[in-house]
């Protein structure tokens, strides 16, 4: 074991192995994002009835919320039952959950059931992909050098929730099912080549004792919160959203009491899955303070600017509504570009110079391109567009890699995959909390402006007022939904009852064309975005300085040789 974690040459193959599992991962919990429009078509369901949001919602949370949940539990088996045979059945996991996907024989409301359940199965494997893979890398490079490791790392991790924007836009125009049979080839040989090569270098505990009460309510409890904020967004008893929802709020309660229960269970129990110890760690506890805020931060820009491409400035500028999801993977790369440039560079630097400058300031960087987002026009000019989401990817970029380094750094050898687990558990449940809490706030602005702004639009244009009150009196929700999956909802709204065949053919042509539903919700998604973004500044702020206070450079091993040599010293 000891030459395997000295070998450079095995080094390099951890690297890119855990580089490959984690790209695999991310893609895979963004690819679907932008191929919504096409899933749906394909198993012939329509997204918008009200009765299908709950399907849209778990095809698109289900992997992320079953990532969140589990990281922890899976990162903590692989510290007793070895990361490195925990990370192999995780490749082999997610593999088959990607083949079963897109061979989905089903139809409507049962074809959706079938995506959802086997999305869960491939979270699973990409929960233990995740868990696992820095911890593998902490162990297999020395602490001088896996910052450059780490770098490169979580450069896959998080450019990977970009790339699969693109990659999806680009594969469902041939077929929904490549979605998920492209990720197949790559999950297979990456599973061969890590049961070959990856071994065992971290010891395993001798006595191994799992800690079920706290692996269960910590299961519990988070799935609960996380599920009731999702459903939160969606209207009830005559409600705009579903914060007044008996289970949402029986949700969110009881998933905070069984959290707090999690918490106490862990400080009684002689072996606990994860020891809140290490939250005395100034490094590891605001390490993951950042983390969090900025995953949030991140999570609801990537929707937000998806909206705002898909449903209003591509369409604008003579793009077909079906083409959108394609363009508005390929207008999104220069934030993919900006995280892959700063990156690896800041992981390099921080081996030497520390985390807390690099972090610090790339969350400050990633604020200033939030500012410049909220001041543009709706329909602004591209290339000023691409320059604010690059800059936000190079902020994201010096946050990321030295972030997770200063985390990992900072925890013992033996805790390394529950450690990792928990810095993956914030990262995914930042994601899922972004829908939550930004598409809430998106829903608020858009109730204070759109029923107004709708009624009086198709008014203009022949609608009978009754007709008009109704359509605008619909919960916001489906128009925002209508403009994340690049419909115009306008057609099928006013195609009930006839309305749409009862006016005369130019005012038809205008409200189902290109630019009428685009420019009917630019200014109502605008007053949203100032809400939002205003709130992602914030968050990026507090990010900035949780990071500040993590202290200088600290590796845990670094510290008990000095701790241990001082004490030498006065004995």
């Amino acid at each position: 074991m000891g030459t395997a974690r000295n070998s450079t040459r095995y080094s390099w193959i951890a690297l890119s192995n855990t580089t490959l599992g984690m790209l695999l991962a991310t893609v895979n919990s963004s690819i679907v994002i932008i191929s919504l429009p096409a899933i749906f078509r394909g198993i012939h369901l329509d997204p918008l009835q009200p009765g299908n949001v709950s399907y849209l919602l778990w095809i698109l949370m289900g992997y992320m919320l079953v990532s969140a949940v589990l990281v922890v539990t899976l990162g903590r088996l692989g510290d007793l039952f070895g990361r490195v045979r925990m990370y192999n059945a995780g490749f082999a996991v997610f593999t088959v959950g990607t083949l079963v996907l897109a061979l989905d024989p089903l139809h409507g409301s049962a074809g959706a059931i079938w995506l959802i359940a086997w999305r869960i199965f491939q979270g699973i494997g990409g929960a233990m992909l995740m868990a696992n893979s820095a911890a593998i890398l902490t162990d297999a490079f020395p602490a001088d050098r896996r910052g450059m490791a780490m770098g490169v790392n979580q450069v896959a991790g998080i450019a990977g929730s970009f790339l699969g924007l693109v990659a999806g836009g680009l594969l469902s125009e041939v077929s929904w099912r490549l979605v998920f049979f492209a990720s197949a080839p790559i999950g297979i040989i990456g599973t061969i080549w890590a049961y070959r090569s990856l071994v065992e270098t971290a010891r395993r505990a001798t006595r191994i004792r799992i800690d079920w009460a706290g692996n269960l309510t910590f299961a519990v409890g988070l799935t609960a919160l996380l599920a009731a904020i999702t459903y939160g967004i969606q209207p009830y008893g005559g409600h705009v959203m579903g914060w007044t929802n008996p289970w949402v709020l029986t949700g969110i309660i009881g998933g905070i009491a069984l959290l707090a229960a999690f918490c106490l269970i862990e400080t009684r129990v002689p072996e606990p899955m994860f020891r809140l110890g290490l939250f005395r760690i100034r490094a590891f506890a605001a390490g993951n303070a950042a983390g969090l805020l900025a995953a949030i931060a991140r999570g609801g820009m990537q929707f937000m600017l998806i909206i705002w491409l898909q449903g209003i400035w591509l369409p604008l500028h003579g793009y077909d509504f079906a083409d959108t999801p394609l363009w508005a993977g390929i207008y999104l790369l220069p934030l993919t570009v900006g995280f892959l440039v700063a990156g690896p560079l800041s992981g390099h630097l921080s081996d030497r110079h520390g985390a807390r400058a690099f972090a610090s300031g790339g969350l400050l960087v990633s604020a200033a391109a939030f500012a410049g987002l909220l001041l543009i026009p709706t329909d602004f000019p591209y290339w000023l567009f691409a320059l604010l989401i690059f800059v936000n990817g190079l902020g994201s970029g010096l946050f990321a890699a030295p972030n997770t380094t200063a985390i990992m750094n900072a925890v013992p050898a033996d805790q390394r995959g529950v450690a990792s687990g928990m810095r993956a558990t914030f990262m995914n449940a930042g994601m899922v909390l972004s829908i939550g809490v930004f598409f809430s706030l998106m829903i608020a602005g858009l109730a204070d402006r759109l029923p107004g702004t709708l009624s009086s639009g198709l008014t203009s244009h022949g609608v009978p007022a009754s007709a008009a009150d109704h359509v605008a009196s619909l919960p916001p929700v489906g128009t925002l939904f209508a403009a994340f999956l690049g419909y115009n909802p306008i057609g099928s709204l006013l195609g009930q009852g006839g309305v749409l065949a009862s006016l005369p053919p130019g005012d038809a042509a205008a409200l189902t064309g290109r630019s009428y539903f685009p420019h009917l919700i630019s200014g109502p998604f605008h007053h949203g975005l100032v809400i939002v973004f205003s709130l992602a500044i914030v968050m990026s702020l507090v990010a900035a300085v949780a990071s500040l206070l993590r202290g200088k450079r600290f590796v845990h091993e670094e510290h008990a040789e000095d701790t241990a040599r001082t004490a030498s010293r006065v004995h």
